[in-house]
């Protein structure tokens, strides 16, 4: 191996946790300054976790997912998506369990929000299988995460109310807004060191994403879920961590696309898909079932990610 080549490598590999750490931070900022504004509309808390607190955590995937379109990469965007779904779903509240401690989940809450989460990533599978992605399905699932919202709402029957106003309210747009800016950068930082890492090592950009960015992007969820779980927020955690997949699956995947039509490797997209709804399908039937959080269902949901790998020999 030549010594430019290894150059190279650690310099893709610097640049992709260097950006990665960006999105982190900078979604971190962004996430607590924009639940200071929906807390204003004093909305329940899951329903922060679902709408406000998801779309920002998620925002590392939609700037991936326009960045990457834009410079014809579909590839990164797909599977930075999929990765993100199974991660969060495994990994991230795997992880909460095991750091953040056990804690009771509404069984009800659960199975209608986990089926929108389901109904969002067959649909997003159904497309991306077809190895294109045209700009009128890209409408269909940026389209399916306001409508899955509202549906969930209407259906959990969440009142809210508008508060008075903050008196902070115009700081917290502020950094809010700095915050986003923070994870734009970051997401250039972090498609331009994909592109280079998978140039140089001849491994594939949808697996690199898949597996490297996906868990990498799933950061601001679990800096976000498990500091909800220590404060006993625990339906921000959940409605985060799962919202986060439904924005994923159609939102995040969907908006590259309606702007920049783009292609994927439709084999790889399907079968990571697929793994990421069957792992869906056990982790929310264990909590539905269960009715809890803990410490063992955390460790199952975690060796249900690393199973992952298996994918990497088939």
């Amino acid at each position: 191996m030549s010594h430019l080549l290894i150059e190279n490598i650690i310099l893709g590999v610097l640049g992709l946790l260097g950006g990665i750490a960006l999105l982190a931070y900078s979604s971190d900022k962004a996430v607590k300054h924009s639940v200071n504004i929906a807390s204003a509309l004093k909305l329940s808390p899951l329903m922060i976790g679902l709408i406000v607190v998801s779309l920002g955590t998620d925002l590392p995937e939609i700037v991936n997912s326009i960045t990457s379109s834009a410079m014809g990469h579909g590839d990164i965007n797909v599977g930075d998506s999929f990765g993100s779904i199974l991660a969060q779903i495994t990994l991230v509240l795997g992880l909460i369990a095991l750091l953040g401690g056990a804690f009771k989940v509404k069984r009800n809450e659960i199975a209608v929000i986990g089926s929108c989460e389901l109904l969002a990533l067959i649909a997003a599978v159904s497309i991306v299988e077809k190895g294109y992605i045209s700009r009128m399905n890209a409408i269909f699932l940026v389209a399916s995460f306001p409508l899955l919202m509202i549906i969930i709402k209407n259906v959990m029957k969440r009142e809210y109310a508008l508060e008075q106003s903050d008196p902070k309210l115009f700081s917290h747009f502020l950094l809010a807004t700095i915050g986003y800016v923070g994870v734009s950068i970051g997401a250039y930082i972090v498609v331009h060191s994909v592109i280079r890492l998978s140039a140089e090592t001849l491994i594939p950009e949808y697996l690199v994403s898949f597996f490297v960015v996906g868990i990498g992007t799933s950061l601001p969820e679990l800096a976000i879920d498990l500091t909800a779980v220590r404060k006993k927020q625990y339906e921000i955690a959940i409605g985060d961590a799962i919202g986060s997949c439904i924005v994923d699956a159609g939102f995040s995947i969907g908006i590259g696309p309606l702007l920049f039509p783009s292609t994927v490797s439709a084999r790889l997209a399907e079968t990571t898909g697929l793994f990421a709804l069957l792992a869906s399908i056990i982790v929310l039937s264990t909590l539905v079932i269960r009715q809890k959080l803990d410490r063992k269902t955390g460790a199952l949901f975690i060796i249900i990610y690393g199973l992952s790998y298996f994918m990497l020999f088939i």
